[in-house]
């Protein structure tokens, strides 16, 4: 240990001419305090951690410093959570496989869009919040500039000092386009009408298939109007059910799905504009186009939906249940007589053959009296077509001889 130096320092008297200097009304500090100890202010945090000192910690300066540090570190973390985590909703956390990083730009078009943002598990569930949230995850993840800032020298430059990073930012324009994409409303309401995960879940197996794997119905049938149920303009929309649905659900289920209105649309596959093409004639044409095949799609879609619900109206074990329902009801009301619960006795064979040529004989009689009538009125009308001749031939008598006399 050092021994201490005792330096001999005299300090000067003040002159006589210095005057002691009142303090001023407005200064933030104390007058000194007649044992030679400055005043502590009661305010700020030098004030609190004063008092820690004292009464926490026992005059233990470690033991302050380490509790001021602790509480630094637990901030640090809290603005690190709040900064990184806030309305995380559990987006962001995707995989990202060598195909996803290796999309190309240009092919705009082909690309999964969720999966590009790692949004592959909630696809057109995704709110704009969660998009957003993904998106910044993906930019500070991409961005050209992170990658520049992570390259080693050594896979930067060659060894003949050549600067050798290309550094393709492809994937982060990609990122960019699907931000773009899916934060427009009319863009991805056409993305999400083609898009090529969903659409390949649409494939219906066939009676065949169905009968041959003994595939259970609902689990089947369901899934499938689920999926197209995103299309509807009308929301929402009854699906399938189960086994025990009544009848008046089963027959509003078919009747929505049989006058289904969807919004789906297929502008997205339309064929691009040739890029420096100032023909007129050739933008037409690529718009003629667009528009037939447009049709055509929504034209197939229409007939797909359509056999989707004849083929379960065909096959839904329920129909059989509520038709075997409404049989026993109309046998039931045939031997109650007319529902009021009294049971009427059956007429015997013989009553039942008197009874039915008493209507034969009733319907011959009726038969013959319509046919003397029509006989009837016959003569009449000759008789008076006949009067009707004779008057005329009198009158044409009666004018020859008047004009012989």
């Amino acid at each position: 240990m050092a021994t201490p130096q005792v330096l001999p320092v005299i300090v000067p008297s003040p002159p006589s001419t210095y005057t002691k200097q009142a303090s001023s009304p407005d200064t933030k500090l104390s007058l000194p305090h007649p044992s030679g100890h400055r005043v502590l202010i009661p305010a700020g945090s030098a004030y609190l951690n004063h008092l820690r000192l004292l009464n926490q910690h026992n005059h233990s300066f470690d033991a302050l410093d380490s509790e001021i540090e602790a509480e630094e570190q637990r901030r640090a973390a809290l603005r690190n959570d709040t900064a990184n985590g806030e309305d995380d909703l559990g987006v962001g956390y995707e995989p990202e496989t060598e195909e996803l990083l290796s999309l190309d730009p240009k092919e705009w078009k082909k690309h999964d869009y969720y999966a590009v943002l790692g949004l592959s598990h909630l696809r057109h569930e995704a709110n704009q919040e969660q998009i957003k949230i993904a998106h910044r995850k993906k930019v500070l993840k991409h961005h050209p500039d992170k990658k520049v800032s992570t390259v080693t020298p050594s896979s930067t430059y060659s060894y003949l000092g050549i600067h050798q990073n290309t550094n393709d930012d492809g994937f982060f324009k990609c990122i960019q386009k699907a931000y773009e994409v899916l934060t427009n409303p009319e863009k991805r309401r056409q993305f999400d009408s083609v898009d090529p995960v969903l659409t390949a879940l649409e494939e219906v197996p066939s009676v065949s298939e169905f009968k041959a794997d003994k595939l259970d119905f609902f689990k089947t049938f369901a899934p499938l109007f689920e999926l197209h149920s995103r299309f509807s303009r009308i929301q929402p929309v009854p699906l399938l059910g189960d086994v025990n649905s009544t009848k008046e659900k089963v027959e509003a289920f078919y009747t929505f799905w049989y006058n289904f209105d969807s919004w789906r649309s297929f502008e997205w596959m339309d064929k691009e504009i040739n890029e420096g093409s100032d023909s007129r004639d050739d933008k037409r044409y690529t718009e003629k186009k667009n528009k037939s095949e447009r049709a055509r799609r929504k034209k197939e879609d229409t007939a797909k939906l359509r056999a989707l619900v004849d083929q379960t109206l065909g096959l839904d074990p329920r129909i059989k249940r509520i038709k075997q329902e409404e049989k026993d009801a109309r046998e039931a009301k045939k031997r109650t007589g007319t529902g009021t619960g009294a049971s009427t006795p059956r007429k015997s064979k013989a009553e039942e053959e008197a009874e039915k040529k008493k209507q034969e004989e009733e319907a011959r009689k009726k038969e013959e009296e319509e046919k003397t009538a029509r006989a009837e009125a016959k003569k009449q009308k000759q008789a008076a077509a006949n009067a009707a001749k004779k008057a005329r031939r009198a009158a044409r008598s009666e004018d020859a001889n008047g004009s012989a006399a």
